[in-house]
């Protein structure tokens, strides 16, 4: 079979099967089943699958998934999410538009605590968005930085979906958690930046309302009580991977163990609210490990049957720009964004475009973090970005996709911009190491 027939076909199941509403993971469990048997046979194939996925699965890095997923559910469901927007609101005063700064402030916070961008959206948008609408603020800035702020889980450790890519890519998960801090920030600058221009163009999108005064004094017990223990979780995880400390699945033990002692420091860490941590990082890691399972052995497949091969010869000998196909995959996975969530286009586009972009000479961290930062374009891209099916669901009713897809642009465009920096300077993803 010629490599393009091959990967038409291994590609082609599982689209079909997703499109029958086959769950993403139990779609490639079963392409790579029926993969085995027409390229290797059922003699001694299903044999090797069952021993390549085991393999897949069984690595020490991958600790770190089900730790990281646990630090952001305590974070979550002690209630000292909530009572560190409480303290950041009370610091911003009277700001013109504080409400949005709160919303970029806390969510890029969040993210670094949670390390997922739906439960980044979800508590941003059901504890801002109704006081946003109460104020009177204008869509474009009160939804629109929930959801850019939400895709910041993405990029910032401890991030699931990148110790996720790097797990499939097979690349250091270290490395990829840290070259994506600087451009995170950068987003959120950006954002800040949007904000202020909107607030002083249209002075009506974030009408002024009196707040309490707080004295420094006071201010300060904030910090020192509420914020500073925040900083030294945050501390625990990345500072301990960039001084070289721990590894990033040390640091993520380190980071629910602070998270433990500071829930229990606010007597938040209730036998209720440890049930539903651990419920949720069972379901959300036994998910992430399917798919580490299934698309681990569907890369192997490709490259059985030819089809990794056969496609990165034709493509090298292409005479265009390394740049110019570089491009290429960035629209694809932009455009892909705009129909399915980010696992199943990670799954569908890991096998292929990471030995495509190392045969092209690229630095595989960068591409990685590229990669993560077009996936969170897609959180907020219609018809199907699943940020903006988050926020719908906690906006006031009547609130419209189409409302809410205007709303998340000017950020979207910010987020394209960075890709395209990023793609002329590339040492912004290697300033920490």
């Amino acid at each position: 079979m010629e490599w393009y027939a091959a990967g038409g076909f291994l590609l082609g199941t599982v689209i079909i099967l997703m499109a029958l509403s086959v769950p993403v993971a139990f779609a490639f469990l079963l392409t790579n089943v029926i993969g085995v048997l027409v390229f290797i046979g059922p003699y001694g194939g299903m044999e090797q699958l069952v021993a390549n996925a085991t393999d897949s699965i069984t690595s020490f890095t991958l600790v770190s998934v089900p730790l990281f997923i646990l630090m952001g559910e305590l974070f979550f469901h002690t209630g000292i999410a909530t009572r560190v927007f409480d303290v950041l609101d009370k610091l911003l005063g009277a700001v013109a538009g504080r409400l949005s700064y709160l919303t970029i402030a806390g969510g890029t916070l969040f993210a670094a605590l949670s390390g997922s961008s739906m439960a980044n959206t979800a508590l941003l948008g059901s504890t801002l968005l109704p006081e946003m609408v109460n104020r009177g603020y204008k869509k474009h800035v009160s939804m629109g930085p929930i959801i850019a702020t939400g895709g910041l889980a993405i990029l910032i450790p401890p991030s699931a979906l990148g110790v996720l890519l790097a797990s499939l890519a097979r690349i250091n998960v270290g490395q990829l958690l840290l070259a994506g801090i600087v451009p995170a920030l950068l987003l959120a600058s950006m954002y800040v930046t949007v904000v202020f221009i909107s607030v002083r163009i249209d002075k009506e999108s974030a009408p002024q309302y009196a707040s309490d005064r707080v004295s420094i004094a006071t201010m300060l017990w904030l910090i020192v009580t509420n914020l500073l223990p925040m900083g030294i979780v945050i501390f625990l995880v990345i500072g301990f991977i960039i001084l070289g400390i721990a590894t990033p699945t040390e640091s993520a033990a380190f980071g629910v163990l602070g998270v433990g002692i500071v829930s229990s420091m606010f007597r938040a860490l209730t036998w209720k609210a440890l049930q539903k941590s651990l419920k949720g990082t069972a379901e959300v890691s036994g998910m992430i490990f399917l798919v580490i399972l299934g698309s681990t052995t569907f890369s192997q497949l490709l490259a059985l049957s030819g089809a990794s091969g056969g496609l990165i010869n034709w493509v090298t000998t292409l005479r265009v720009s390394p740049h110019l196909i570089l491009a290429a995959m960035v629209v694809i996975i932009l455009f892909l964004g705009m129909l399915m969530e980010s696992v199943s286009i990670m799954m569908l586009t890991v096998p292929i475009f990471f030995p495509l972009a190392k045969s092209l000479g690229f630095d595989l961290i960068w591409f990685g973090t590229l990669m993560l930062i077009s996936l969170e374009v897609g959180l907020g891209t219609p018809p199907f970005g699943l940020g903006l099916f988050v926020l719908l669901g906690v906006a006031p009713r009547g609130t419209t996709l189409v409302e809410v897809s205007k709303a998340v642009i000017p950020y979207v465009m910010c987020t394209a911009a960075l890709i395209v920096a990023l793609m002329f300077f590339p040492g912004l993803t290697r300033l920490l190491g």
